[in-house]
């Protein structure tokens, strides 16, 4: 067996790049950032950073969920109703010239979380905004610029179209949605981020039957509410189920 050459591995970095999901003003948003340093300076890209020596891969996560958002994240084991960020890991990247400066493998992470406040920019960043994932996308291929506009910085296009995907497919058969709603929450509530995270729009009756009629999915409050206007409507909380059973199927388009 050849003996262990340092010299034959160059140094490279650990990163977290965070696909942060919230739904406003009917439609799925994500959290992107205005580079204030080179590479890519003056590009918008996803929130991250590299990770610390002294910490692991969810600690680098959850700190800079904290650091951008403010937000506490909570594992992706429990209950979506509890408080705080639904956070889990996304996947690896790893090519090579992903990153101009040196070797640079991220670990991409999703969080889910309600109608979030307007960011505020931190550390190197210019500035900060929710853009809908449509507009950041917009058909184009990964890394590819939609027209009149320019990519996002790095790979972070093609980060963003898999946690989209991730965070599509599992609200069909998780109790996912329920992250992207407040506490208590309506049917209709309820209905308007699956209509966002899928791009689609949903029949209210048969939705209404659907997710009230599966085990273990909604619990009703005792409550009503007019925040939507007209009659009042029930109000519900995520209940415990964690699996959809039968799962609420994407239509298809």
């Amino acid at each position: 067996m050849p003996r262990y050459d340092p010299s034959a591995f160059p140094p490279f970095a650990v990163t977290v790049d965070l696909v942060v999901l919230t739904v406003r003003r009917h439609a799925l948003c994500a959290l992107v950032v205005r580079r204030g340093e080179p590479p890519f300076q003056g590009r918008w890209a996803l929130p991250g950073g590299f990770v610390r020596v002294d910490e692991d891969l969810d600690t680098a996560a959850e700190r800079e969920l904290a650091e951008e958002t403010g937000l506490r994240a909570h594992s992706a084991f429990e209950p979506p109703s509890a408080e705080g960020a639904h956070l889990e890991q996304l996947a690896t990247y790893g090519a090579p010239d992903r990153d101009p400066r040196m070797r640079v493998v991220s670990v991409a992470h999703l969080a889910l979380a309600p109608d979030l406040p307007t960011p505020r920019p931190g550390g190197d960043a210019r500035g900060a905004r929710w853009a809908p994932v449509e507009e950041l996308l917009d058909g184009a291929a990964p890394g590819e610029a939609a027209e009149g506009r320019e990519p996002l910085a790095f790979d972070h296009a093609r980060i963003l179209s898999d946690g989209v995907e991730r965070a599509r497919s599992k609200i069909e058969y998780s109790a996912l949605a329920t992250a992207f709603c407040p506490p208590e929450f309506t049917v209709g509530e309820l209905r308007r981020v699956y209509e966002a995270v899928w791009g689609v729009a949903l029949d209210p009756r048969n939705f209404h039957r659907k997710v009230t009629g599966t085990p273990g999915f909604l619990v009703p409050t005792g409550g009503t509410t007019t925040r939507q206007g007209g009659r009042p409507a029930q109000l519900f909380r995520a209940g415990g189920a964690t699996l959809l059973n039968p799962p609420m199927l994407r239509p298809e388009i």
